[in-house]
């Protein structure tokens, strides 16, 4: 029986798959907070890999954006942040999978921006609140298509930066994560089943910092793809 809505639900937030056809649907999106270590310094939290375990926000999957596009500079923001990192795509569900076998997930990989209001998610950091305001809201996960895995190795290592208006703003590489891939699937299969459709954001190196209308963004990870965001007028 075709189920009847009040009205029309939206359309799955999907991206384009390098060298198909097919869509890549998104389900759910999971950041890494904090996987770099020159980052965390910057941020002012130190992150000792011997005494601590990753830590996860969330994403609507209708914050994603498509890698060209522009979006208007948000509402609520004076401060409005870049974050540079190297996203993997889910393609097989696993839940308490073992490191080594972290890799049997993996579809593919993409270039992304975690897009932060970063003024809001410092207050709510400082007063002990939940970050949404800062990260989980409108467009503001920006990823280039999917690029197949075709079962090449985990990507550990590659050069990852950032540019705005043609200045490198972010320069690091991936081999830099304090958890890497597999650290990352094991850790968060141990707290949710994962699933195809899923997307990491797996953290971003040092640098971030702020962009204002009329800014061009690129950035990119060696060997995996690029991604560009052009910021428009203020909503």
């Amino acid at each position: 029986m075709t189920e009847k809505y009040l009205f029309q639900p939206a359309a799955v937030p999907s991206l384009a798959v390098v060298g198909s056809d097919a869509r890549y649907p998104v389900g759910r999106i999971f950041c890494v907070g904090r996987n770099y270590h020159a980052h965390a310094i910057e941020m002012a939290r130190p992150v000792d890999k011997a005494t601590m375990r990753p830590f996860y926000f969330t994403k609507t999957p209708s914050t994603l954006v498509a890698s060209g596009e522009t979006v208007p500079y948000p509402t609520g923001t004076e401060n409005y942040h870049y974050e540079m990192e190297l996203v993997v795509a889910i393609g097989k569900a696993g839940f308490r999978v073992a490191e080594a076998d972290a890799a049997d997930l993996i579809y593919g990989y993409a270039a992304g921006l975690d897009m932060t209001r970063r003024d809001l998610q410092l207050v709510a950091r400082e007063q002990g609140r939940p970050w949404d305001l800062g990260k989980d809201f409108e467009r503001s996960a920006v990823c280039s298509a999917i690029v197949p895995a075709n079962g090449r190795a985990v990507v550990d290592r590659g050069e990852i930066v950032l540019e705005v208006n043609g200045e490198t703003r972010q320069s690091s590489d991936v081999s830099k994560l304090i958890w890497d891939i597999p650290e990352l699937l094991a850790d968060l299969s141990q707290f949710y089943h994962l699933q195809p459709g899923d997307l990491i954001y797996t953290g971003t190196p040092e640098g971030v910092g702020p962009v204002v209308s009329g800014d061009r963004l690129v950035g990119r990870v060696a060997g995996v793809a690029e991604v560009h965001l052009t910021i428009g007028e203020r909503e």
